[in-house]
């Protein structure tokens, strides 16, 4: 994350953003309760459970609040520098 960015819906915000970290969390419930069962690791799943296949993390605009995958600022960035050249 060393590449600049701008918010793709502000348009204005270089400078205050939130990394969310997104860690899956694997776990088998009680279809009566919903209580858990069992948390499992990712080489644990069986053939039934889809492994997370989502973006590691997001980024959050400080400014406006939109939340979005870390490509979308970036590539808004370079829009924007490129409209500048």
């Amino acid at each position: 994350m060393t590449r600049p960015l701008l918010c793709p819906t502000c348009k204005s915000n270089r400078m205050r953003f939130t990394v969310i970290e997104q860690t899956p969390r694997y776990m088998r419930l009680d279809p009566q309760s919903g209580e858990v069962v069992a948390e499992l690791s990712s080489d644990q799943l069986d053939a039934f459970h889809q492994p997370y296949k989502g973006e590691p993390f997001m980024i959050q605009c400080g400014v406006c609040g939109t939340t979005e995958p870390e490509e979308r600022f970036v590539k808004m960035a370079q829009h924007m520098q490129g409209q500048r050249s």
